[in-house]
């Protein structure tokens, strides 16, 4: 059997250019044979879990995920015993979508130290925006510019944030477009640090399932959060979008987005960073969208979540002597492949990001999107006149 797995195995990497025991950056090493019947059975989560055990390695993990995932991989690659599991209880259940708060607890809340050492100042945990940018703050600054000014804030609006995280996009918005913001999420780690970085400001952060939102507002801004909604509650979603949204308002959904549409989740990922996370497809939302909102623009920033990915992981890295102290060395190669691992998706494309603007009857003559950096400037000083 280890046999077999192995000749299989190596015929997929040599394919993508990678070579076992290669000098290459991308070029994989194995230390444990062991490594080939776990893959071979295990898929995703046979791969992650012998790379956390320290089975195997590679120098340049982002470029051999760019390189594999630009191939088409074969069917046992992509339908191992773990995917058809989680398909088959995904199908039965209303899972990933029926606990809402265990993404909270099992991701979000792991340790505020370790997301502000990644994130950096603004907090941002989401594909920034490099176009004109130099830096990561920069990039995460210009992504918020973007989604206020898609949104057209005015001053005075009120705002609802659904998956506010630490409150960065409510801050932002409230700082310089003199809106009122409620940011609501389901950790309580993200509560307490964006209450804390959004004190004296006109933001109202809430420890709450978007399904409970009963009030009405200007415009609704969702960055990052639909990924944990779960393909069975795309619709629900969409209703509680309708429902709260002004007849004249708009609303920014910033979802990661698959080029396929499926109702499983990776099971590694799954396993150990973003529990039931499901990502969908453009397909899967238009169908929720379908007679409930108009679709106004709809913008892919995809290519820039690569290198928004490579700045986390310089930063995670960065700051390991400290975080070292309270996280433990297999907790740093869990973290580095998930990092790394997406930043390679992103790069070979299997994965987009996309900025999508509903609304409600439909912009009367026609939605425009927001360009040019001094136009930017100009309108958001006059807010405040």
């Amino acid at each position: 059997m280890n046999l077999l797995a192995k000749k299989l195995i190596l015929k997929v990497l040599a394919s993508a250019g990678i070579t076992l025991n290669g000098p290459a950056p991308e070029d994989i090493q194995v230390y444990d044979q062991r490594f080939y019947k776990r893959v071979f059975l295990g898929g995703s989560l046979g791969l992650g879990e012998s790379y956390v055990d320290g089975w195997w390695d590679v120098s340049a993990l982002d470029t051999f995920f760019a390189r594999l995932l630009s191939r088409d991989l074969p069917a046992w690659v992509e339908n191992s015993p773990p995917l058809l599991l989680t398909t088959l209880i995904n199908r039965l259940t209303n899972f990933p979508s029926w606990r809402p708060c265990h993404i909270g607890r099992a991701h979000y809340d792991i340790g505020n130290d370790l997301y502000e050492a990644m994130l950096g100042p603004t907090m941002a945990y989401s594909c920034a925006y490099w176009k004109g940018s130099r830096t990561l703050d920069e990039a995460q600054e210009a992504k918020y510019e973007l989604a206020c000014r898609k949104l057209g804030l005015r001053h005075g609006q009120r705002v609802l944030d659904i998956g506010c995280g630490w409150g960065g996009l409510a801050r932002y918005a409230a700082m310089h477009y003199g809106v009122k913001v409620t940011g609501i999420t389901v950790s309580r780690e993200q509560e307490r640090l964006a209450r804390e970085r959004c004190r004296s400001l006109d933001v109202e952060i809430r420890y709450q399932d978007y399904r409970d939102v009963r009030e009405s507002f200007d415009h609704i801004v969702s960055i990052g959060m639909f990924e944990h909604v779960g393909y069975k509650n795309y619709s629900t979603y969409i209703d509680v979008i309708r429902r709260s949204l002004h007849n004249n308002g708009l609303c920014l959904l910033h979802t990661i987005g698959s080029l396929r549409s499926s109702t499983h989740v990776d099971p590694w990922i799954s396993s150990y960073v973003f529990p039931d996370s499901k990502i969908p497809s453009l397909a899967q939302i238009a169908r929720a969208v379908e007679g409930a909102l108009v679709t106004e623009d709809l913008e892919n920033i995809g290519a820039d979540y690569d290198r928004t990915l490579m700045a986390w992981w310089q930063n995670f890295e960065t700051a390991w002597p400290t975080l070292g102290q309270r996280y433990n060395e297999r907790f740093r190669r869990m973290w580095r492949y998930y990092l790394l691992m997406c930043a390679g998706i992103f790069r070979s494309r299997r994965e987009q990001v996309w900025q999508i603007v509903l609304s409600p009857n439909g912009v009367t003559g026609g939605y425009r999107r927001p360009v040019g950096q001094t136009e930017r400037v100009l309108e958001r000083e006059k807010y405040f006149v």
